[in-house]
């Protein structure tokens, strides 16, 4: 059996040959974005989101963590933080699974059979229950507000210049407490 690191890199080339854009976020292999289209004939379609994967030591053995960067409305999606439920790709990972079975099968099946009972976004659970027309019709909604082709890079860009900003005050603002002397 290969090593988990060797796994690691062999999936991601193979997501990396296959149709999805994968961009890498630092030098390792372990944190990647990978854009993904709705699936078709759903309300999801012709949505464009940005999906952040990281993988955890274990992997293949322990399942990626998946979230998305642009905004989506969905009952297993946490709407602020663009977390999966755990649950859902926890309870069927095994390490058969590849990352493109992630992007072709579990990602899909999530947007298409969505499990309002057990939600992260209990609105959207709410009224997927309550009024299915609405929840389709809100769905696409963010869809044309948050997932449009062109919007990509641009979630991924504020997001990453956040980040940077937020380190670059830490730095400075210890070096400013570093520098002045006590009374």
């Amino acid at each position: 059996m290969s090593s988990p690191s060797k796994r690691r890199e062999m999936d991601l080339m193979k997501l990396m040959m296959s149709d999805y854009k994968v961009e890498m976020i630092n030098d390792g292999m372990q944190e990647f974005y990978v854009d993904f289209n709705g699936p078709s004939e759903s309300p999801y379609q012709g949505g464009v989101w940005r999906i952040r994967v990281e993988l955890p030591d274990a992997y293949p053995y322990k399942s990626p963590s998946i979230g998305f960067v642009n905004k989506i409305y969905h009952p297993n999606v946490d709407e602020m933080s663009g977390s999966v439920c755990l649950d859902v790709i926890n309870q069927t990972w095994s390490p058969m699974f590849d990352l493109v079975n992630v992007f072709e099968v579990f990602l899909p099946q999530l947007l298409l059979y969505p499990n309002p009972s057990d939600p992260l976004n209990g609105e959207a659970a709410a009224l997927m229950m309550r009024d299915r027309a609405s929840y389709e019709q809100r769905v696409k909604e963010y869809c044309e507000k948050y997932a449009k082709p062109e919007d990509i890079g641009a979630a991924t860009e504020d997001k990453s210049s956040d980040e940077e900003l937020s380190e670059d005050e830490s730095d400075s603002g210890d070096e400013q407490v570093a520098g002045k002397a006590d009374p």
